[in-house]
């Protein structure tokens, strides 16, 4: 099935790609949810006529995610956490956390751009990749540490 992208899926393309997807996927999710329509010859002509402001906001957001990269570009971001004495946490760390210090770093992301495959669980220094934009990502570094409690 031959779809126009009414906005851009990580998975498919940006905005005004055409795509071949399975019937189903198109029929069920992409069409009914408006992210596509049909690429047949009226919907192509639209998109053409559309094709100019469209590549002009894709630009737009490219240079926001460059921008966005290159401030999150060298940041470490530490997070206390109480930890037995074997290094291993009481609880994990996971993608809200990291993006509720980020914002008190005054950098807004969502949750959904944070890539953990898994929560962290132990102490130490940990690469995290966080979606900028369509395929771009940046790393930060996540740095663990445990809390001192007083007894």
């Amino acid at each position: 099935m031959e779809l126009i992208l009414k906005e851009t899926i990580s998975t498919l393309g940006q905005e005004g790609s055409i795509v071949n997807v399975k019937a189903g996927y198109g029929r069920n999710y992409l069409l009914p949810q408006g992210k596509a329509v049909l690429a047949n010859a009226q919907n192509k002509a639209i998109l053409e006529q559309n094709l100019a402001t469209i590549k002009a906001r894709l630009e737009q957001e490219r240079q926001q995610s460059e921008g966005l990269s290159k401030k999150l570009a060298g940041i470490t971001v530490t997070i206390t956490q109480l930890a037995g004495s074997d290094s291993r946490l009481f609880g994990s760390v996971t993608a809200s956390d990291i993006q509720q210090k980020l914002a008190e770093m005054d950098i807004a992301i969502d949750r959904k751009q944070i890539v953990l495959t898994d929560p962290l669980k132990t102490l130490g220094e940990f690469s995290v990749a966080i979606k900028v934009g369509f395929q771009m990502t940046a790393d930060i570094i996540v740095k663990i540490v445990p809390s001192i409690e007083k007894a």
